[in-house]
C-alpha cells in the first residue's frame, strides 16, 4: 500500500512493511468491532452482560474517543473537538460509556466512523512529517516521549482489548459469533 493513497488496508499484509502492517493490524481490529456493533438497535446497543456495565454503544463511544485522545491531542498536540472538548472528564470520567445508552444507534456508529476518518487523516500527515519515528506532541510524567509507532501499538492493544468484550456482547444479544463477517 502507498501510506499517502486513499486505499485503506483491512488487514496486514502477509510479507509488509512494518508501517503496513502496524496500519493493517489497526483496521483489522477496527474492522471487527465495525462488524460486531453493525446493525443492531437501540436494545442491542445497549445490552450488557453480567455484573459489567459495558455496552457496544458504550465501546463505540469509547473508541471513538480514544481515537481522539490518541491521534489528535497525544500525536498532534490538537484540541479533540466535539463532542470530546466539551466534557467535563474530571467530574464524569466515565461520560463517554454513561452517555452512550442516549444516544441512537446512527449517532453512535456515526460519531466513530468520524473519529477514524480522523484518525486516518492524522497518521498520513505524520507519516509524511517522519514516519513511525515521529514523537508525539505530549511526553508522559517519566518525561519519556513516544513515537508514532508506540501509539499506535497502544492503539492495536485498545481495540484487541475491546474486541473480545464485543465478542462476548454480541453474541449473548443475537447468537453472532466468529471473526470475519
Amino acid at each position: 500500500m502507498d501510506s499517502g493513497s486513499d486505499a485503506t488496508l483491512r488487514e496486514p499484509p502477509m510479507a509488509g512493511n512494518e508501517l503496513d502492517t502496524l496500519l493493517g493490524a489497526l483496521e483489522r481490529q477496527r474492522g471487527y468491532v465495525a462488524w460486531k456493533c453493525g446493525n443492531l438497535d437501540s436494545a442491542g446497543l445497549r445490552a450488557t452482560l453480567g455484573p459489567s456495565s459495558v455496552s457496544l454503544g458504550g465501546l463505540l463511544k469509547h473508541m471513538a474517543a480514544v481515537e481522539a485522545n490518541m491521534f489528535s491531542v497525544r500525536l498532534h498536540g490538537r484540541d479533540p473537538g466535539p463532542p470530546w472538548n466539551t466534557v467535563d472528564w474530571d467530574a464524569d470520567p466515565n461520560w463517554e460509556w454513561r452517555s452512550a445508552a442516549e444516544d441512537s444507534p446512527e449517532q453512535l456508529v456515526g460519531l466513530w466512523q468520524d473519529a477514524v476518518g480522523r484518525s486516518r487523516i492524522l497518521v498520513a500527515e505524520a507519516v509524511a512529517d517522519g514516519g513511525l519515528d515521529r514523537l508525539a506532541s505530549f511526553t508522559w510524567p517519566d518525561g519519556r516521549t513516544p513515537s508514532m509507532r508506540r501509539l499506535l501499538i497502544d492503539m492495536i492493544e485498545e481495540y484487541a482489548r475491546h474486541v473480545g468484550h464485543a465478542d462476548l456482547i454480541r453474541e449473548s444479544v443475537d447468537g453472532l459469533v466468529g471473526e470475519d463477517p
